[in-house]
């Protein structure tokens, strides 16, 4: 196959070039490195680009912003893809107050290129569209809660497992990350219902692994141990500390992506996440970080939450489990802590 992966040095982006490039296709990925923009040199991922090429034998960059539509249309016309995997954004729920302009940009904007593109110039190809938890805005706050010693968690049993596609996506508080990442998801599954294309809309938890570029503006489990490692100071923003996600390493993300192509659903849309087993709260998260390493995490507590934050959001993954029996998590939370440890040693090492 011909794989386009957009946002090709993030952590999903780069997990799909591994993944398709050892399975002998050729990728070609598109990332111009805004995430340097939008974060700093933290956020900076020249680090796995660099990675990638000296690992890839089929991969190929093109420093695009997927904003520019006559780049994007002057690249699908002279490549036929088969499979097109969107991840690139604007991806912090707080940022996007500070360049709204740019946040619609990309995320709507820029979705809407890539789908009209592959409409023009390969309508048979598989689309893949990376989203988001946050389309739901605060609705899932109004799932009742009960108060345990170190987290949130559901009052009711018909809850257990958490959020399913049936909340609804508007009459609520988003973020302007949020409102812009719902009207790219509304337009992909658009694209897929109405022009008959093999889009899937992917509604992602807390995404993780080693090649996570975190800062305090995005990327959670990254950065709070990068923040443990470095002996630097965690910020708590509201809610106790309890505030609970499930989080999902970007291997098992894309083995869900492989299960759409393989039998794609035009239009339907799937929550994404660990699930029930891989939730954890902050706090819980400290205490797994010392147990692994024996360092105790310096935290302060602001009384101020994140304006939309989900106090606390578990994926129902039933849908997705139901339509692909053969996809399922395989990496637990320990599992996923480990790897972003050990990950974070090599490069505060070689930084030393």
């Amino acid at each position: 196959m011909r794989v386009l992966v957009t946002g090709s040095s993030g952590l999903i982006g780069s997990e799909a070039v591994e993944y398709y490039d050892r399975e002998g296709h050729q990728v070609i990925g598109i990332d111009n490195n805004m995430r340097a923009e939008f974060f700093g040199p933290q956020g900076d991922t020249t680090w796995n680009l660099s990675r990638l090429k000296g690992i890839t034998k089929n991969f190929e960059q093109y420093n695009i912003d997927i904003r520019d539509r006559q780049s994007l249309f002057d690249l699908f016309e002279s490549n036929a893809f088969d499979l097109i995997i969107h991840c690139a954004a604007q991806p912090s729920h707080d940022k996007a107050c500070q360049i709204p302009l740019q946040d619609f940009e990309v995320n709507a904007l820029g979705t809407v290129n890539l789908l009209e593109a592959t409409r023009q110039f390969c309508p048979e190809a598989v689309f893949i569209h990376m989203s988001t938890n946050k389309v739901y805005g605060d609705a899932p706050n109004e799932v009742p809660r009960i108060e345990l010693e170190k987290r949130y968690d559901y009052a009711r049993a018909e809850d257990y497992n958490g959020i399913s596609e049936e909340c609804r996506i508007d009459r609520c508080l988003h973020s302007l990350f949020g409102a812009s990442k719902t009207a790219a998801d509304v337009v992909a599954q658009e694209y897929g219902r109405y022009f008959g294309m093999k889009v899937g809309i992917f509604r992602g938890g807390c995404l993780t692994g080693p090649s996570h570029s975190g800062v305090e503006l995005h990327g959670f489990l990254s950065y709070l141990v990068k923040v443990a490692l470095a002996g630097g100071t965690y910020k708590i923003f509201g809610y106790k500390g309890k505030q609970v996600r499930d989080n999902i390493h970007s291997y098992d993300v894309i083995q869900a992506f492989e299960a759409f192509r393989r039998n794609p659903r035009p239009g339907e849309v799937y929550n994404l996440g660990g699930g029930r087993d891989n939730s954890i709260s902050i706090l819980e998260s400290f205490d797994l970080i010392e147990n692994l390493t024996g360092k105790k995490v310096n935290w302060v507590y602001v009384d101020q939450n994140r304006i939309g934050d989900h106090i606390c959001y578990i994926s129902d993954l039933r849908k997705l489990k139901e339509h692909f029996p053969e996809w399922g998590i395989t990496r637990s939370l320990t599992d996923i802590f480990q790897e972003i440890i050990e990950a974070e040693k090599e490069r505060l090492a070689v930084a030393g």
